[in-house]
């Protein structure tokens, strides 16, 4: 990668569907499985928004099955922003009805794409590994309980490994500060966030940060911040990262 700096955004876009409050996880839920109205919409307006990014990564994008239209989002996001790579990692099906995914966008061609599942008692989460050169970027989506957190986190632990160029972005369901993230920290040469990252969810009353893009020295966020929503029950999260010199030769 020849620039200086990348933009970087991670969301976890809920398979394009809006949701507006609590209440809405019960009434709308048979969007979870069924084809509503405005999907189509709320993924211009969102693809709208990814222009001036150099990689998204995308957390609980569907894979194309019939709540979607049969439509893999993250290939049209990828076709509606201008991104001239994509890939995706289907990793949760419920028949034919829903099948999540995380994704990834990029303007720079990889050199390499991995994909793994996650541990877990209930399989369907995974992490998404993707290589540029030297810079390793993962995708990941973890589970709501500590327990498998943890394990997940082991998990990453082992996968990024001695790699001194990471980034780690995604839904890791947990904030900064918690004690399976701190495992992370020990293990890994990502570092903590050095300011309180910007609360995500839920998008339209943020109270949690429960969604990260992490580093290792070297790669210094320069800013870290969130966009309006489109889609989702979560905020966009966004950061502009300086690249180190190491990264940035020809």
């Amino acid at each position: 990668m020849a620039a200086a700096h990348l933009q970087l955004l991670s969301c976890n876009i809920h398979a394009g569907g809006s949701v507006r409050r609590y209440g809405d996880y019960v009434t709308k839920s048979w969007k979870h499985v069924l084809p509503a109205r405005g999907l189509r919409g709320n993924l211009d307006q969102f693809a709208g928004l990814l222009t001036e990014f150099d990689l998204v990564g995308l957390q609980e994008a569907d894979a194309g099955s019939l709540r979607s239209g049969f439509v893999n989002q993250t290939q049209y996001l990828a076709e509606a922003a201008g991104f001239p790579y994509w890939s995706h990692q289907p990793n949760r099906k419920i028949a034919r009805f829903a099948a999540s995914a995380n994704g990834l966008l990029t303007r720079n061609e990889p050199d390499e794409v991995l994909d793994y599942p996650l541990p877990g008692r209930i399989p369907g989460r995974g992490a998404l590994w993707v290589r540029f050169g030297e810079l390793i970027v993962v995708i990941a989506h973890l589970s709501l309980g500590p327990a498998a957190r943890r394990a997940q986190f082991e998990f990453l632990a082992d996968l990024i490994g001695a790699h001194d160029h990471v980034v780690l972005m995604g839904d890791l369901n947990c904030t900064a500060h918690s004690p399976e993230l701190k495992l992370l920290y020990r293990k890994t040469a990502l570092t903590p966030p050095t300011e309180s990252p910007p609360a995500t969810f839920p998008s339209w009353k943020p109270r949690r940060a429960i969604d990260h893009i992490l580093t290792t020295p070297g790669m210094r966020i320069e800013r870290l911040w969130t966009l309006p929503h489109p889609v989702s029950d979560h905020l966009p999260l966004a950061a502009r990262v300086r690249l180190p010199a190491a990264l940035t030769k020809n």
